[in-house]
C-alpha cells in the first residue's frame, strides 16, 4: 500500500464533513420546502376533519335530544289516543247494545202483533173450514132425508113467501 499524505487525509475528512453539512442542509431545505408543508396540510386536514366530526357529533346529540323529546310527546299522544279510543269504543258499545235492545223490543212487539194476526187468521180459517164441513154435512143429510116431493113442496113454499114479500 502506498502511504497517503496527511494533507489528502485531511482533505478527505473535510470533504466528508462538508458533504455531510451540505447533505444535512439539503435535507433541512427539503424538510422546510416540501415535507413540513405536507405535514402541516395533513395536520390541518385532520384538524378540520376532527372539527367536522365534533360538529356532526354535536348536531347528532342535538337531534337525539330533539328526537327523545318528540318520542316522549308521541308516547304521551299515543296514551291519550288510546284512552280516547277506549272511551269511544265503550260509547259505541253502549250505543250498539241500546240499539240492539230497542230493535229486539221492536221485533218482539212486531212478533206479538204477527202472532195475534196469525191467531185471528187461524180462527177465521178454522171457522170457514168448520162452516164448509157443516154445510157439506147438512147437504148430505138433507139429500138423505128429503125426497123429491118434499123438496118440491119446500121450494114452492119458499117461492110463494118471496112473492108475498
Amino acid at each position: 500500500m502506498t502511504p497517503v499524505s496527511p494533507f489528502y487525509v485531511e482533505v478527505a475528512i473535510y470533504s466528508q464533513v462538508i458533504s455531510a453539512f451540505l447533505f444535512m442542509g439539503v435535507l433541512v431545505w427539503l424538510w422546510f420546502k416540501f415535507i413540513l408543508p405536507a405535514v402541516l396540510a395533513a395536520q390541518a386536514r385532520t384538524n378540520a376533519s376532527i372539527a367536522d366530526a365534533e360538529a356532526h357529533r354535536d348536531e347528532a346529540k342535538a337531534t337525539l335530544d330533539t328526537l327523545k323529546t318528540e318520542i316522549n310527546g308521541a308516547s304521551r299522544d299515543s296514551k291519550l289516543i288510546h284512552e280516547r279510543a277506549a272511551a269511544q269504543a265503550q260509547h259505541e258499545y253502549d250505543a250498539a247494545i241500546a240499539e240492539a235492545q230497542q230493535a229486539g223490543d221492536r221485533a218482539l212487539r212486531n212478533a206479538q202483533g204477527e202472532l195475534d194476526r196469525a191467531r185471528a187468521a187461524a180462527r177465521e180459517r178454522l171457522r170457514d173450514e168448520m162452516l164448509s164441513k157443516a154445510l157439506e154435512r147438512a147437504r148430505e143429510e138433507a139429500t138423505r132425508r128429503i125426497d123429491e116431493p118434499t123438496n118440491t113442496r119446500l121450494v114452492d113454499r119458499f117461492v110463494s113467501s118471496l112473492e108475498r114479500n
